[in-house]
C-alpha cells in the first residue's frame, strides 16, 4: 500500500512538474502577480543606484539602511550600477533569499561600447556602416558584462542628432534615420542575441524616447520642439525598428516634447510605444526623470509627478524615490488605477522570467566565466577589428599616407598621442583607467622608422572622471617652441590631436567645436616648418577644422578608438590596413552652421542663385567641409552604368563600381532617392539603402539594391504611412554629394 501510495505520489508530482513546463511566461507572470501586494507590486517598478559595499556590513541609519530594507521586505525590482559577481551574488541574496517571494533582482548598467574592454565610441562604430561588426561588437560587450553578473544596459542610444555641438552625438549613430535605424537593430541583436536567458546575453534599452537629440542649441537636457513630420520621419524610425528587432526595455528621455516632458507623455508611452506598435516590455525612466518634472513646471511636487509619470506609462523609476514613496497612497486615492500598477509589473517580471532569473538567478554570478571573459583575446581582437573599420580618411593629397614602414624619422606630436586614458572615450566605467594602447605605443612596433614623440602645447592637466569640465589649458603655450623643433627635424610629422574622452558625452556639450585649447596654435607653427603633416583626430564629435582641411595634407578621423586605440591607429597609418569609414554625421566648416545635415528640405528659394534673395548665408558657403557618407580610402573608386526598372511596384537599382586602384579595398555604396513631389514635402536626399563590398584591384562589381514601399514611403502628419506615385531620383555613389542620377516614374 505505501509503495502504490509513493507510486501515485510520484505521479502527481511528475503531472505537476510537466504542467509548470507546459505554462508561458505570461501564464507564470500572472501566477506570481496573483501572489503580489500592492506594495510588492509597485516594488517592482522601484529602481536604485548602488548604495552601499555590498560585500561588506549592512547600513545601520539613514537612507542607505531604508534602501536595504526595501530590497529585503521586496519593494524593489532592480539595481543598477552594482557590478562584479561577488556584489552582484551578495545583493541578489538580498532579494532571493530573505523578502516574502524571492523575486529576483534586474541588474543593469550603462554598458555603451564595451565593458571592460572598449571598442570605439558609438559614433565611431557607426562610421564603420558595417552591421556585421557592430552587432559582433554589442554582443563581445554583453559577453563581457554578462559575466561580470550584469542582465540589462541601457543601451543603445537611437537619437538622431544633427547638431554636433551636442556631447552625446558621441553615444549614437549620427544625423541619419535610416543609418541610424539598420544600426539600431544590429546593436539591438548583438546585445540580446537569439536567446535572452543566455548568461551571454544582457536585455537592450532603447533610448531616449523621444526627441532627446533635438535638444535646442545643443544644450543636453534642453527642450525639443519638432514638427510631426521630423518627428514620424527622423526621430521616430531607429525606435521602431528596435521594437522590431525585439527589444525589451525602452527608456524614456529627460526633454520635454511640445511642452510635454517625455516622462509623463500619454501619447509617446501608451498611446504609439505600448499601443500602436504593440511593444510588450517595459519602459524605465533616465535617472530622475519622473521627480524633474517638477522643473519642468509639469508637476506640482513628487506625488504628482508619479501619479503623471505612472498614469503616462512610465513603468520604473530610475533614482527618484517617487514610486515608492507616492504609488499605494495614489491608487487609494484613486488617481492611478491599479490596473496600471499591474500593467507594468506584469512587464518588468515578464522580461526577469525571459533572462531566465527566475529558473535560476544566480546564472549571473559564475567567477569562473569573469576571470577568463574579462579582457580576452577574443575581446581584443574584436574592439582592434571595430576600431579599423571605424576610422575614417577625410584627405590625403598627393597619397601622404600610407606611410612607410623603414627609413624614415617620424615625429609624434600631441599630448593625445601618449594617453592612455582619453582614448577610452566617456561610457566607460567598467574599464580600467590608463589601458587603453597609445598611439606612441601602436607606432613602436614598426621599428623600421626612427619615431620621436613630443608632447607640445598641453591639452588638458589630467583632471577627468565626472568633472564639472575637463580644465582645457588656454594661456600656456610653451611647449609648441620644441614640437616645432622636432618636427622640423623629422621626415614626417604625426600630430595627434582632438577633444579629451570627457569633453563629450552626457552634460558635454560644447558652443565652440573647433580644436580645443591651443591645438590650433600648435598645429599652425608645424606646419611651417614641415608640410608632410598627418594630422589624426580623436574627437568624440564633428569638429570644425575648415584650415586644418585647406592647409594639412592627410588627416585621419580616428575618433576615440577605445582600448585597442594606437595599434588600429597604426594598422590604418602604416597601410596593414585600407581605411573604408564614412562619415554618419555632416561635418561643418564652421559651428555657425550648426545644426548642419545632408536631408534638409529644398525651401522655396534655393540656390545658389546670382541674386541675394535666397536661402543661404551672406558669409559663408552652405556647403559642409564634408558631408554625411563621406570617406576616402588608399583604393579609388569608380561608378558607371546606373540602371533603374520598375517591375510590380518595386524598383530595381544596380550600379557597377570599379577600383581603379593598385590596391584592394572596401567601399560603402549608397544609394539615395529624392521623392519630387509630394503632400508632405521632402528632403532633397534620403539614404534608402547602402552596401559595403569588397573589391580587388582593377576589378568591378555589381551592386543591386530593391526599393520597395518601405523605402519610396512617408508618414504624413497623422502618422500614417503613405506611398504616393510620382517622379523619384534615384542616386548612387560613395557620399551623399557624389553620385550617379536617375529619374523614375512610379
Amino acid at each position: 500500500m505505501i509503495r502504490l501510495y509513493s507510486i501515485l505520489l510520484l505521479g502527481l508530482m511528475s503531472c505537476a512538474t510537466v504542467t509548470s513546463q507546459n505554462k508561458t511566461v505570461d501564464d507564470k507572470v500572472d501566477d506570481l502577480l496573483a501572489k503580489m501586494t500592492l506594495e510588492e507590486k509597485i516594488g517592482q517598478m522601484n529602481q536604485y543606484s548602488s548604495f552601499f559595499d555590498v560585500t561588506g556590513p549592512a547600513p545601520k541609519e539613514g537612507s542607505a539602511k531604508e534602501r536595504y530594507e526595501h530590497i529585503r521586505s521586496g519593494r524593489v525590482g532592480s539595481v543598477l550600477n552594482v557590478r562584479g559577481v561577488k556584489e552582484v551574488r551578495k545583493m541578489q541574496e538580498l532579494a532571493v533569499e530573505e523578502s516574502r517571494l524571492g523575486i529576483p533582482l534586474i541588474f543593469g548598467y550603462d554598458v555603451i561600447h564595451g565593458y571592460s574592454t572598449q571598442a570605439p565610441i558609438p559614433l565611431a562604430e557607426s562610421a564603420s556602416w558595417d552591421l556585421e561588426a557592430i552587432q559582433n561588437s554589442a554582443r563581445l560587450a554583453a559577453k563581457e558584462a554578462a559575466a561580470t553578473g550584469l542582465n540589462w544596459t541601457f543601451a543603445p542610444m537611437v537619437d538622431i542628432s544633427r547638431d554636433a555641438r551636442w556631447g552625446r552625438v558621441m553615444e549614437g549613430a549620427g544625423e541619419d534615420p535610416y543609418l541610424g535605424s539598420r544600426i539600431a537593430e544590429a546593436r539591438v541583436i548583438g546585445f540580446q542575441g537569439d536567446d535572452l536567458s543566455s548568461p551571454e546575453t544582457i536585455a537592450a534599452t532603447a533610448k531616449h524616447f523621444a526627441a532627446y537629440g533635438f535638444a535646442e542649441s545643443g544644450k543636453d537636457y534642453n527642450t525639443a520642439d519638432v514638427g510631426l513630420s521630423t518627428l514620424y520621419n527622423v526621430i521616430l524610425p531607429p525606435f521602431k525598428a528596435a521594437v522590431d528587432a525585439g527589444v525589451r526595455t525602452f527608456m524614456n528621455s529627460f526633454n520635454e516634447l511640445n511642452g510635454v516632458p517625455a516622462t509623463g507623455d500619454v501619447f509617446l508611452q501608451r498611446e504609439l510605444l505600448k499601443g500602436e506598435w504593440g511593444f510588450n516590455g517595459f519602459i524605465v525612466s533616465d535617472w530622475g526623470s519622473i521627480i524633474e518634472m517638477v522643473d519642468h513646471g509639469y508637476a506640482a511636487d513628487a506625488k504628482h509627478a508619479s501619479e503623471l509619470a505612472a498614469n503616462a506609462g512610465s513603468d520604473m523609476d530610475m533614482e527618484s524615490n517617487a514610486y515608492v514613496n507616492h504609488l499605494a497612497a495614489l491608487v487609494a486615492e484613486g488617481k492611478v488605477d491599479e490596473t496600471k500598477i499591474n500593467d507594468a509589473a506584469r512587464r518588468i517580471l515578464k522580461v526577469k522570467f525571459e533572462l531566465g532569473l527566475f529558473d535560476d538567478p544566480y546564472k549571473y554570478c559564475d567567477e569562473a566565466r569573469e576571470s577568463s571573459t574579462l579582457g580576452n583575446t577574443e575581446q581584443k581582437e574584436g574592439a582592434l577589428d571595430m576600431a579599423k573599420k571605424s576610422m575614417v580618411l577625410l584627405k590625403n593629397q598627393d597619397n601622404l599616407l600610407p606611410l612607410p614602414k623603414s627609413g624614415k624619422k617620424i615625429a609624434i606630436i600631441g599630448q593625445l598621442a601618449n594617453d592612455k586614458n582619453s582614448p577610452l572615450g566617456n561610457w566607460r566605467m567598467g574599464a580600467s583607467d590608463n589601458t587603453a594602447v597609445s598611439v606612441v605605443e601602436g607606432f613602436a612596433q614598426y621599428s623600421g622608422n626612427k619615431v620621436v614623440y613630443e608632447q607640445g602645447v598641453k591639452l588638458f592637466d589630467g583632471q577627468e572622471i565626472f568633472a564639472m569640465h575637463i580644465d582645457v589649458n588656454e594661456d600656456d603655450n610653451s611647449g609648441i617652441e620644441e614640437a616645432v623643433k622636432v618636427a622640423q627635424e623629422s621626415d614626417v610629422v604625426v600630430l595627434v590631436v582632438g577633444e579629451h574622452g570627457y569633453m563629450s558625452g552626457e552634460g558635454r556639450s560644447r558652443a565652440n567645436i573647433g580644436l580645443p585649447g591651443l591645438q590650433q596654435e600648435m598645429l599652425e607653427a608645424i606646419m611651417e616648418v614641415n608640410n608632410n603633416v598627418v594630422l589624426v583626430l580623436m574627437n568624440g564629435r564633428p569638429l570644425a577644422i575648415n584650415w586644418a582641411d585647406q592647409h594639412v595634407p592627410a588627416i585621419l578621423e580616428a575618433w576615440q578608438p577605445g582600448t585597442m586605440s594606437g595599434d588600429a591607429i597604426a594598422q590604418v597609418v602604416f597601410g596593414d590596413y585600407n581605411p573604408s569609414g564614412k562619415l554618419p554625421m555632416t561635418f561643418p566648416k564652421d559651428v555657425a552652421q550648426v545644426p548642419i545635415y545632408y536631408n534638409h528640405k529644398n525651401t522655396g528659394r534655393p540656390g545658389p542663385k546670382d541674386v541675394v534673395f535666397w536661402s543661404h548665408y551672406s558669409d559663408m558657403t552652405n556647403e559642409p567641409l564634408y558631408p554625411f557618407g563621406y570617406g576616402l580610402s588608399y583604393s579609388s573608386f569608380e561608378y558607371s552604368d546606373l540602371s533603374t526598372a520598375t517591375v510590380d511596384g518595386k524598383v530595381k537599382v544596380s550600379v557597377t563600381v570599379k577600383n581603379t586602384s593598385s590596391v584592394d579595398g572596401e567601399e560603402v555604396v549608397q544609394l539615395y532617392i529624392r521623392d519630387k513631389v509630394a503632400s508632405v514635402t521632402r528632403p532633397v536626399k534620403e539614404l534608402k539603402g547602402f552596401e559595403k563590398v569588397s573589391i580587388k584591384a582593377g576589378e568591378s562589381q555589381q551592386v543591386s539594391f530593391t526599393l520597395t514601399d518601405k523605402e519610396l514611403g512617408f508618414y504624413n502628419n497623422k502618422g500614417v504611412y503613405i506611398v504616393e506615385p510620382g517622379e523619384f531620383d534615384i542616386m548612387v555613389g560613395g557620399s551623399s554629394a557624389a553620385g550617379l542620377t536617375d529619374t523614375i516614374t512610379l
